[in-house]
Order: structure tokens, then sequence, then C-alpha cells
């Protein structure tokens, strides 16, 4: 997810090899994950409702299965990483996921969530069109970010001055006054509550570059500010970088880290989780 330059290189197979590895790899790609799923958890064709055709979550899954068997990309994550999102997709799904990112792992969380709904935050208008392209089916939004990664230590230290940024003031929707909220969202994004936020975008590797500030921030707003009952599964990526490690520890919290696997951090917020106050005003955990 980190460039956005990538490529989706499909070879072209033989038809029965490809008939043959299609099928193979939906088998190990389920089984690897879990040898106890629920099928019923997964949406399958329907003959008698006009079949797969009919249905856009069953296609997401073939979609799935087909692009992974036939592609030379693979997503970043190490399996242990994917596991502990998927763990938590096959306990709540249908659920609402929103995905800070877009990358070669996109078809597969689209695929693992059926008739949840899956949405995608993407900086880069280039690579939205070319994953659209191959998958028109999966929900995506192109925004822009109004941070920049130098900024990261000083937005830190100074988003407690302004009252907007701090409960109970605090909102995302129209709140251009804290810089850290992402307050032009499409208003879906606001319209829904998160069941599972996944931080693995936007761009976060060189100075200029948006940086995942808003993200982890907007992702800390939403858990905290979430109406009905249930909790907020925030998973950051590339945790082990300076800005990720700053913000997890200042909004997600950790008292709140549940799992780290790899460069994943899993977090679980409840609703109206505590801010404290300090003589420098309050902080988030």
């Amino acid at each position: 997810m980190k460039n956005a330059s990538r490529q989706f290189i499909v070879e072209k197979p033989l038809f029965l090899g490809a008939l043959v590895t299609i099928a193979m790899t939906g088998v190990l790609l389920i089984t690897s994950l879990s040898r106890t799923i629920n099928t019923s958890s997964f949406t399958y064709m329907n003959t008698n409702n006009g079949g797969a055709n009919s249905n856009p979550s069953t296609q997401t899954q073939f979609l799935a299965i087909i692009h992974y068997a036939t592609s030379r990309d693979i997503p970043e994550l190490t399996h242990p990483e994917i596991r502990s999102v998927f763990d938590v997709l096959i306990n709540l799904a249908p659920c609402n996921f929103l995905v800070f990112g877009l990358g070669h792992d996109s078809f597969m969380w689209a695929a693992l969530n059926p008739r949840g709904t899956t949405l995608f935050l993407e900086e880069d208008p280039t690579l939205v069109h070319k994953i659209l392209a191959r998958a028109p089916a999966l929900r995506i939004h192109t925004v822009k970010y109004p941070t920049q990664l130098y900024e990261a230590e000083h937005l830190v230290t100074s988003y407690k001055s302004e009252k907007t940024c701090v409960p109970p003031n605090v909102h995302l929707k129209g709140n251009s006054m804290c810089k850290l909220a992402l307050s032009e969202l499409p208003d879906d994004v606001y319209n829904k509550e998160w069941d599972i936020i996944l931080i693995d975008g936007p761009r976060g590797y060189y100075a200029e570059a948006p940086g995942r500030m808003g993200a982890i921030f907007s992702a800390a707003v939403m858990a905290r500010t979430r109406k009905n009952r249930g909790v907020t599964h925030v998973f950051l990526h590339d945790a082990d970088r300076k800005v990720e490690k700053m913000y997890a520890d200042e909004f997600l919290c950790k008292k709140y880290l549940v799992k780290s696997v790899g460069r994943f951090l899993h977090f679980v917020i409840a609703p109206g989780a505590n801010v404290t106050k300090t003589g420098r005003g309050s902080r988030y955990c």
C-alpha cells in the first residue's frame, strides 16, 4: 500500500492450469486461515436467485480467488498479521469494516466480509482507477489528507490547545479547526459506526507524505464517539515506525492494546473511553 505505482501484473496460464490453480488456491487460502470456519459466514452461489452473478459479495470472493491465483503480486502483510484481522472478522462478519489504504490485499479484505460493508479510503486516484478496473464492486473513496509527515511532532504536542481536538467538543465532520481531524470525508464514512478499522495508509515514509496522523486520530475519535453497543477494533500496520508508534501511544493507548503481531497492533476501544485531564490539558490515554 505504500507505493502507489505498484502494478497488478496478471499471468495468462493455460485454461486447464488456471482452473486447477484457482481451485487449489481457494482451498488453501481458506484452510490456512482457519480449519474451523463456520461456512455460513461466507456467501455461496445461489442458483435459485440467478447464480453468483447476481450477488456482489460472491462476485468479490470469486474475483479475489482469481486475482491471487493468477497474480505475481501478493499482500505485503504476513500470514500471522492477516490472521489477526481475520480472527476478528470471522466473529463479527457481516460487519462494518473501514480500511485506510488500498493495495494487493484489498480484494481479500472485501471477500472476507461477505454481506458486510467494507469501505476503502485511498489518496492516490491512479491506484483507485486501476483497482476499480479489476474489481468494480469494491467500495472505494479517493480522499485528501490535510497533513504532511514532517508536521507529526508539532501536531501531537499542539492538538490539546484546540478544544475541538479533545472531548467533549471533538468531532470529525466539518471540524477544520482541528488539523488532525479528517473533516472532509464522504458522508457514508461519518454515517456508519465502524466495527473494525484497519490503518494501512496513507503513505508515511517520506517528509512530504500525508502520514497516518489523521487516520490514527480519526479512528480514535470514531471509536470513542460510537453510539451503538459494542467495541471498535482498530488495527495499525507499520507500528514499528516512529510516527505510527507515537500516535498510537497518544490516541489509541497502550491500555487498549490487546495483541501485537509483527508490525501489527490490535486495539479494542469502547465507546466513551476515558480522556485523562492533566495540567497541560486533556490526553486520550
